[in-house]
């Protein structure tokens, strides 16, 4: 039966080309300006994320100032001295390699935020689960960062900073989350596969063994063989890609 609300064959092959060609850029970054009708576009993608009550507990704390970027990069690189400490040997030689954010080379930072106190205290769905207004707003990073693939942008997500010391360097409430510190802007390339997988860090986990049927664990119920094999089938058709 025809599904009258599906995307045509071209449409839906650019949604699934965006999200297996995303990927988190670092040292791609050329100095090329954003657009802002580009920058607006992937922002409005970002604010049309779902969100638990429709509480949108997201702000945009848009950044392009050299002297805020520095600022930041600074509070980067002592937390990224001190995790660098934090793995093994053979870890930490791969750690030590890696180019783990592109703050000064991207000409558009940007830190997406989550508002907890949003909407009240008591928000419809997050009655008993209070963390899904931060699920909520890394729904609007993914949002923005499928947009921006399909804009032609990379984005690389930075995560090793001390919270406070980055909420500090951009003025953020400390009320305030900081969900994503996130480096935008034009590349020389995409990467065909992941930078951290390419490197050996960690390889890319069979889908087949994470999917579970009825209950946590079980993985084998006669009448799921056949999602287990069109899995398969999609997993050994990427490892030859």
């Amino acid at each position: 039966m025809e599904n009258q609300h599906a995307f045509s064959d071209a449409e839906r092959a650019a949604v699934y080309h965006a999200i297996f060609s995303r990927r988190d850029v670092r040292g791609q970054f050329l100095p090329n300006p954003v657009a802002d009708d580009q920058l607006a576009r992937i922002l409005m993608a970002a604010h049309h994320a779902p969100s638990v009550g429709f509480m949108q507990p997201w702000n945009f704390l848009v950044v392009r100032s050299a002297d805020v970027k520095q600022r930041v990069h600074d509070i980067f690189a002592q937390a990224n001295a001190e995790a660098a400490t934090m793995f093994p040997d053979e870890k930490r030689e791969i750690y030590g390699k890696l180019k783990l954010q592109g703050i000064l080379d991207a000409p558009v930072n940007l830190c997406i935020t989550c508002d907890r106190s949003r909407s009240g205290p008591v928000v419809l769905g997050r009655t008993h689960m209070p963390t899904m207004d931060l699920y909520s707003s890394v729904c609007a990073v993914q949002n923005l960062w499928l947009a921006a693939r399909a804009e032609g942008l990379g984005v690389g997500w930075v995560s090793i900073f001390h919270e406070k010391a980055l909420q500090d360097a951009l003025g953020i409430p400390h009320h305030i989350v900081p969900i994503a510190y996130l480096c935008i802007g034009h590349v020389s390339h995409f990467k065909d596969r992941p930078e951290l997988e390419s490197a050996g860090w960690l390889p890319r986990l069979p889908v087949e063994e994470l999917v579970f049927h009825e209950q946590w664990g079980t993985r084998d119920l006669p009448e799921n063989a056949g999602l287990t094999a069109a899995l398969s089938a999609l997993a050994a058709a990427e490892r030859g890609a």
